[in-house]
């Protein structure tokens, strides 16, 4: 039951993580196509703006060059570029009446190019100056509609990027966006292309929860489960296959073991009632070559005779019910780990244990190695562990707990089962190991016979005692093996 909870719990691990790992990519590729969107809108928020900044550096150029009168240019440049508010000029030998544009004109001389004046971005307003001979010229213009929206890449009243135009710690919103709290925050900062008028374009996008591809993480997940239990079934069918060739092979070599307990138990069953019908017969031989024949009397031991002859039909009507064709096996010795051994038979038996509801108590505290048979071993360990299952599923209540240890106690390997069955009675353990005998209806009575015998073949001893908390304990002992 423990490994079966194991299992459950690696393979439930192995699901959560690759269906986190998954929506992990996917979310991360969603929010890379987010943000390659995110930005190729500003860079185009960015060109839009630099074009039309730009266009103001080329209106105060043209007046440089021109020198027309202000009443003349106005109309003009208003019925071209709405935004311009106001076009100042300063006549030759005349002065600005504000210091801020003097210092912009000079500026502006010196560099060879346009100078920001003032900017009140809060407003959506800036004036720019630029020197024309002895004179300079002065544009008052609104950032409003600076784009027009036809122009505009996005949506500016539901799009959730934020655009603002910000310069020496003024801002100006362009477009709201969607402010959040929480999500992933995607930035973009980048000057215009117009020295004269170095305004930052700056766009922010949020990105909540709601918006990362939840129907593509979903359907990775149902797919890695999907993929998953499949594999697991696929899995467990091949091992359930593989355990129910194991068990096939285990009990042929099991009834080619047993044809020798069969061989002597036959031998002991059949000498009794055989020796019994020869006595009888001959008797009624005699009785009836006597003159006169006793006839009565010789009826009588013909029917001792057809008893016995009948009890040994029976011994042979269970040795044929019992027997069927063995497989060969090998018996060659190896070294064998003992533990190995035990585990196998509990990966065989597993769902046995299951179905009976035992809980396995396993310890086994050093390599514990035997030179023995393979088969010989996994016979035995395999009669023990399933004798012990038997006997708990026999009873009605109580715990139901195996517990197997493996150990050293001198030169010799030492195997305990220990069940929390009804243990043996007293008549029970005195023949446990007696051909033929067994508690259990429809049991040949051979199993453990089988089991002794091939521990002796081995060099060991198998033992039957019962444990002091109840139930039975049965002790292999198998001689070590020394490399």
């Amino acid at each position: 039951m423990q490994r079966a909870w194991w299992s459950r719990l690696s393979w439930g691990a192995a699901g959560l993580g690759l269906s986190l790992l998954g929506a992990w990519l996917i979310a991360q590729r969603g929010l890379d196509a987010q943000r390659a969107a995110f930005e190729t809108d500003a860079r185009i928020v960015h060109r839009l703006l630099s074009q039309q900044v730009v266009q103001h550096d080329a209106v105060l150029a043209t007046l440089a060059l021109l020198e027309p009168a202000r009443a003349d240019a106005l109309p003009r440049l208003s019925a071209i570029h709405p935004r311009l508010l106001q076009v100042r000029v300063r006549e030759p030998g005349g002065a600005w009446p504000d210091a801020a544009l003097t210092e912009a004109e000079t500026a502006a001389r010196a560099s060879g190019r346009a100078a920001m004046a003032d900017a009140e971005l809060a407003q959506g307003r800036y004036t720019l100056v630029q020197g024309a001979g002895n004179g300079a010229y002065a544009l008052d213009i609104a950032l409003a509609g600076l784009v027009p929206d036809a122009d505009w890449p996005m949506d500016r009243a539901n799009s959730p990027v934020q655009v603002a135009l910000q310069w020496r710690g003024q801002s100006l919103v362009l477009q709201p966006g969607q402010p959040q709290a929480r999500g992933w925050r995607f930035d973009f900062d980048k000057v215009v292309a117009a020295e004269s008028q170095p305004f930052h374009a700056v766009a922010i996008r949020w990105v909540g929860w709601g918006e990362l591809p939840w129907l593509a993480m979903g359907a990775w997940t149902l797919f890695v489960t999907t993929v998953l239990v499949a594999w697991r079934h696929a899995l467990r069918s091949r091992e359930a296959r593989q355990r129910a060739e194991a068990l096939l092979r285990l009990g042929q070599l099991g009834r080619l073991n047993a044809m020798g307990e069969f061989a002597a138990g036959l031998a002991h069953e059949l000498n009794q009632p055989l020796t019994a019908v020869l006595a009888s017969t001959q008797a009624a031989q005699r009785l009836l070559a006597d003159n006169p024949p006793e006839l009565d009397t010789a009826r009588e031991a013909m029917g001792r005779a057809a008893a016995q002859a009948r009890r040994a039909a029976d011994v042979l009507g269970r040795l044929r019910r019992g027997l069927q064709a063995p497989a060969d096996a090998s018996t060659a010795r190896v070294a064998l780990d003992l533990a190995a051994c035990v585990r196998e038979a509990l990966h065989l038996l597993q769902p046995e244990i299951e179905r009976c509801g035992v809980s396995v108590r396993w310890r086994a505290s050093e390599p514990v190695q035997v030179m023995a048979d393979t088969v010989a071993i996994d016979q035995i360990v395999h009669n023990l562990i399933a004798n012990a299952l038997q006997a708990m599923d026999r009873q009605a209540g109580g715990a139901r707990e195996l517990h197997l240890a493996v150990r050293r106690e001198g030169k010799q390997a030492v195997l305990d089962v220990i069940d929390s069955g009804p243990g043996l009675p007293p008549d029970v353990l005195s023949r446990v190991f007696e051909p033929f005998f067994s508690t259990r209806d429809g049991g040949l009575g051979l199993g453990l016979t089988l089991s002794e015998s091939l521990a002796q073949a081995e060099g060991g001893r198998l033992s039957a005692a019962n444990a002091p908390e109840g139930g039975a304990h049965f002790t292999l002992q198998l001689p070590l093996h020394t490399p």
